[in-house]
């Protein structure tokens, strides 16, 4: 296929050519992915190695099928370092353009490599996934940074939790030289605590004016463009689905949210601290809790009940349904015998041909870089995160440019449960990462 790139991509090609560091925050669905394979097609002449960095099904998956869909990117070879080790390591021995690891693997490169780190060009796709300084993979990475002559971050979601999470994605770039060499001088300078326990903190807010200042220290190096100022994008239509338990439900509801513990004979469940038992909580919303056995154990089929009535109302068109727990998903497999995960090319390939009707995912699997929207305009979110990042990712792979169908996309929130915490938190994150994407927006 020919390439005809919209003005936006041209600029942002030149952003990469032009910036040996950036943080692209581009919106789902503009094209990142051949945005940057344009940039690094022109890079490859000054004889660059090139690795990217991206989540696993995308590393499989999205960056070899575009450069097999645009004329001008066919020819570039890629080499994907995946699977056992000995396949990683024949991967990195093929002559090729660019070599493509899953983030999980990043700290096993480093260590393979050590002093002798031989890739000068860095692509980071979903940059946010190293928002953690404690991580693994932002540790690993961090070692060989001063070894890196270009990088580019890419995201569309950067602050899912705060502007705390933005210090680890900048100094990836920069190395410290605008928010700081450390996490935790960037918090002295930015934030004060917020919530806390005598001397245990468990939350900062925002200076006087820190908001402004951070925007003002990275805005030479990162760019954000949205969606709906460059593209016609499908209308979205958000539902939400309520339902209700009944006496006896939510009184075991209740017991586990005040007393952290159910007993039942054969595995109690058991809540040790006020972060399992929000986890537990919504496994309860959702119909079933794991108890300290690991067993599931069924408290309600109210979400069931809700899923056959959305199943019938789509009238045979494919569903895409987002499930957060195991337990989840082997009763959704009980309910729809025609259900499918998707794990694989193969499955995504099917899903966009038309052929899964009820297609079983994932958010942290299949939330980041699949194009799905070929397959369908319906989303069910059967178990809804706490995650912004995945929320908004996951809901990107049918509300994106290509989508001819308005989107529908259904929550199903159990009443009176931490579903509605869920989704209250959800609204409030999205408020807050807005402001910084429009401080870092792109002016054609």
């Amino acid at each position: 296929m020919k390439y005809n790139p919209h003005n936006y991509q041209e600029y942002a090609v030149q952003q990469i050519l032009d910036k040996p560091a950036l943080g692209l925050f581009l919106d789902l669905g503009l094209g990142k992915t051949v945005i940057t394979l344009t940039a690094i097609n022109e890079l490859l002449s000054e004889d660059r190695k090139v690795l990217v960095i991206a989540p696993l099904r995308v590393a499989q998956d999205t960056w070899s099928k575009e450069c097999d869909k645009w004329d001008h990117l066919k020819h570039l070879k890629i080499a994907t370092v995946l699977g056992s080790e000995k396949k990683r390591l024949a991967a990195l021995q093929v002559k090729a353009d660019i070599y493509i690891i899953n983030r999980e693997n990043v700290a096993w490169l480093v260590m393979h490599y050590g002093a002798k780190w031989p890739f000068d060009m860095i692509v980071v796709d979903e940059l946010s996934s190293f928002k953690s300084a404690k991580s693994i993979r932002f540790k690993a990475l961090r070692k060989v940074q001063p070894l890196i002559k270009r990088i580019v971050g890419l995201t569309g979601t950067p602050t899912p939790n705060g502007l705390l999470d933005l210090w680890p994605q900048v100094y990836l770039l920069d190395r410290g030289e605008r928010l700081g060499k450390t996490i935790g001088g960037y918090r002295d300078r930015y934030f004060v605590p917020d919530k806390r326990n005598q001397e245990i903190i468990f939350s900062y807010k925002l200076k006087p004016n820190a908001e402004v200042a951070i925007y003002k220290k990275i805005a030479d190096i990162c760019v954000s463009m949205k969606a709906q100022d460059y593209l016609t994008l499908p209308a979205r239509i958000d539902n939400y689905v309520k339902v209700q338990m009944s006496q006896k439900e939510k009184a075991l509801y209740k017991q586990l949210e005040r007393d952290m513990l159910l007993p039942f004979k054969g595995g109690d469940i058991d809540a040790t601290n006020a972060a399992v038992l929000s986890n537990k909580l919504l496994q309860m919303a959702n119909g079933a809790v794991y108890d300290e056995n690991g067993a599931a154990r069924q408290i309600h089929r109210r979400k069931l009940d809700a899923m056959e009535d959305l199943y019938e109302g789509a009238n045979g068109k494919p569903i895409l349904v987002f499930y957060a727990y195991k337990h989840d998903k082997e009763r959704l497999k009980g309910m729809f015998k025609n259900a499918r995960e998707l794990q694989d090319s193969q499955d995504i390939t099917e899903w966009n041909e038309g052929g899964i009707d009820v297609a079983l995912a994932h958010p942290a699997s299949a939330g980041h870089g699949l194009n799905l929207q070929a397959g369908g305009h319906i989303i069910i979110w059967y178990g809804i995160p706490w995650s912004l990042e995945l929320y908004q990712q996951a809901n990107g792979r049918l509300h994106r440019q290509g989508q001819n169908e308005t989107v529908i996309v259904h929550h199903i929130v159990t009443a009176g449960t931490v579903d509605e915490d869920v989704i209250n938190a959800l609204g409030r994150k999205d408020t807050s990462q807005a402001a910084l994407l429009r401080a870092v927006r792109a002016r054609l």
